[in-house]
């Protein structure tokens, strides 16, 4: 699983705030977090492709991956706003 092609794929989607917020917020529970996102990746799968669900899971099993994760969609966010100026 790759962070960068993580975060490329939630900022494509416009779902950069929610994302960051929810990583933030989960930070002391990421492996929770991963575990529902296991959980509900059948639902889940409706809106997002299953792979990439699996992946952003995986990231989050470890807790190093969420401040990284953060850090990249908040660059690529900021990169997609500058060039839509």
């Amino acid at each position: 699983a790759s962070t960068r092609s993580s975060s490329t794929a939630i900022v494509k989607r416009g779902m950069a705030a929610p994302a960051t917020v929810f990583l933030e917020s989960m930070g002391p529970m990421s492996f929770l977090g991963s575990q529902a996102l296991h959980f509900f990746t059948p639902i889940i799968d409706l809106v997002f492709n299953a792979k990439e669900v699996e992946q952003v899971a995986r990231l989050l099993e470890r807790r190093e991956s969420a401040a990284r994760l953060i850090a990249l969609i908040e660059a690529k966010s900021a990169t997609k706003r500058a060039s839509a100026q």
